[in-house]
């Protein structure tokens, strides 16, 4: 079963009546004040307008949608044609038995119905308002197309960016968690003092940061540091240095687009390592960039292949849509560590 087009006004009705308004009334004052005849003028724009407008939107609503994007062109041409000669009739009938048997005063002169020249001036005529008010109405149409397009858009950013954001704060507290049963196994005395920092961690998540598009670094390190402080009391030898430079104070950047570079360091760098080292780098080059260095050691013969998680492969997800291609994320060896740089560009405070 075909599907049935319905016509719809995506402009509002009052916007067609404006502008059919003022057409008619500067259309009326110009060949008025052309013959000096403003009675005239009006009838004779009464028998115009009330043709043309049905074939305007005849035109929009079933010829175009029809034929003309079902690339049907031929066809459209000859109903098209069909339908000017049909308003050629309708036209010159009104005019001779309604205003005048002189059909055609703007020629200076006598003609009669179905002279070629007649027919072809009344069809130019007819074609040249069709066009106008078919040009005017698509632009708009498009233009308002465009703006729902944008919106669609941003609104389909916002929804992919919150998804990938909810995937990485369960993943980090499924971690916690994880730690904090182990510990409880142990009946480990560390117990409450991890209750508390998961609490702090999880206000910072759920409060601080909800709805939010960026934060400011400084909140985002002291967010780090709790977390590390949760690592380090499941971790006996564990040493984390964190170097900031000054310049970083204004900064601002997407909440906890860090925090999954350092869950990779504990992750992967504290399996068999019982001296894990763990160095935090951030400063900003050329009050342009942002550079977040992370590295940390590992034992080789444990860390050949590690098992990739969602925690990177979302960060990414998450810069990608953010700073599109206006960020780096490398990856590399060297001896035995391993080192994450990010850098971004810098967005400060207002």
């Amino acid at each position: 079963m075909k599907e049935i087009r319905k016509v719809k006004f995506d402009i509002k009705l009052q916007n067609h009546i404006w502008f059919w308004g003022v057409y008619f009334t500067l259309n009326f004052l110009r060949w008025g004040a052309y013959f000096n005849d403003y009675p005239y003028a009006f009838k004779s724009n009464v028998i115009e307008f009330s043709l043309v407008i049905p074939l305007v939107y005849l035109n929009l609503f079933v010829l175009v949608p029809k034929y003309v994007l079902k690339q049907k062109y031929i066809l459209y041409t000859f109903l098209l044609l069909v339908s000017l000669f049909v308003m050629y009739l309708l036209k010159t009938a009104l005019t001779y038995y309604i205003i005048s048997e002189n059909i055609w005063p703007e020629a200076n002169r006598e003609y009669h119905p179905f002279e070629i020249n007649h027919i072809v001036a009344v069809c130019i005529g007819e074609l040249y308002v069709l066009a106008m008010a078919s040009s005017v109405y698509l632009t708009l149409t498009w233009l308002r197309e465009r703006e729902r397009n944008r919106s669609l858009r941003e609104n389909q950013f916002k929804i992919k960016l919150k998804y990938l954001e909810n995937q990485i704060q369960p993943h980090f507290f499924f971690n916690t968690l994880n730690n904090l049963y182990a510990l409880s196994l142990e009946s480990s005395k560390k117990v409450p003092d991890v209750i508390i920092k998961l609490s702090n961690l999880m206000e910072y998540v759920l409060y601080d940061v909800k709805g939010t598009k960026f934060v400011p670094l400084i909140k985002e390190i002291d967010y780090i540091q709790n977390y590390i402080e949760i690592e380090k009391l499941r971790f006996e030898n564990v040493e984390v240095t964190i170097n900031l430079e000054s310049n970083i104070e204004d900064v601002v950047v997407p909440p906890l687009i860090f925090i999954s570079l350092v869950e990779n360091a504990f992750k992967h760098g504290g399996l068999n390592n019982k001296n894990l080292k763990i160095k935090i780098n951030c400063k900003v080059i050329d009050n342009k960039v942002l550079d977040f260095e992370i590295l940390n050691n590992f034992v080789i013969s444990q860390n050949h292949n590690p098992k990739k998680g969602i925690g990177l492969v979302n960060t990414k997800k998450r810069l990608k849509l953010i700073y599109r291609n206006n960020f780096s994320l490398k990856q590399q060896t060297k001896l035995n560590f391993y080192i994450i740089r990010l850098q971004i560009p810098t967005q400060n405070e207002d």
